[in-house]
């Protein structure tokens, strides 16, 4: 992309994973002291964690608060990942002038019917509903999603497609976490009703747009498009 899409972590320290005793924490070797990390990712990541991995934690600014750190990021093999969920909807909202012309408004967390989708934009007389994912597991250098079961997800999909036919146009972007990736996929393995929901979105109108990401310590950018496989 031609802007500068970047989500940015201040006072970044290098650790090693030990263990998560649970979604929401990881027991991160830091400095040779023992410390307990929030994760910013409550998804399975199993693949990422692994014990002995390279992690990046952000140091927290509030002293007094229970966890010092954040876990943000992770080197698995030669790839550097991003894990931070809240990051792809920070650099999908930067990056949304660029992806629509002559956008003139971008509502967060907008509910529609029975779901709250991530953006509503108008953007050159259009009332556009966008959906973003992100996107951290990777297999033979193809990015997957999802990594666990979501039926969210799946009621995500049916009802973009659902506003098509009120009028809206509707986008989905999966925000590889990761550079490097060769094509998007939806995991047809972990969860198939949710490959066949993708596949009939696409197939009623909803775009599917794939951008990946330049990583590095300390920041993700939004970076270029890539091929979706769906």
């Amino acid at each position: 992309m031609k802007g500068n899409h970047t989500v940015n972590y201040r006072d970044i320290r290098k650790g090693i994973f030990i263990s998560r005793p649970n979604r929401f924490i990881a027991e991160i070797e830091i400095d040779g002291a023992k410390e307990i990390c929030h994760v910013k990712n409550t998804g399975r990541c199993k693949e990422l964690l692994v014990k002995g991995s390279t992690v990046f934690c952000e140091k927290s600014a509030n002293p007094a608060r229970k966890t010092k750190y954040d876990l943000v990021a992770v080197i698995k093999g030669k790839r550097l990942i991003n894990m931070d969920s809240q990051a792809p909807n920070k650099a999908a909202l930067e990056a949304i002038p660029e992806l629509f012309d002559g956008v003139t408004l971008i509502k967060p967390e907008y509910t529609y019917k029975s779901s709250r989708i991530d953006f509503y934009i108008e953007a050159s007389g259009e009332k556009i509903l966008l959906e973003v994912k992100g996107v951290t597991l990777e297999e033979d250098n193809v990015a997957l999603f999802p990594d666990a079961p979501t039926e969210r997800g799946v009621k995500h999909i049916h009802e973009l497609i659902s506003a098509l036919s009120d009028g809206y146009r509707a986008c989905i972007l999966f925000v590889v976490q990761m550079s490097g990736a060769d094509c998007f996929r939806p995991n047809r393995k972990t969860h198939p009703e949710f490959a066949e929901a993708l596949k009939q979105a696409e197939r009623e109108g909803v775009e599917i747009l794939v951008y990946d990401t330049a990583v590095t310590e300390n920041s993700m950018t939004l970076d270029r498009r890539i091929r979706a496989e769906i």
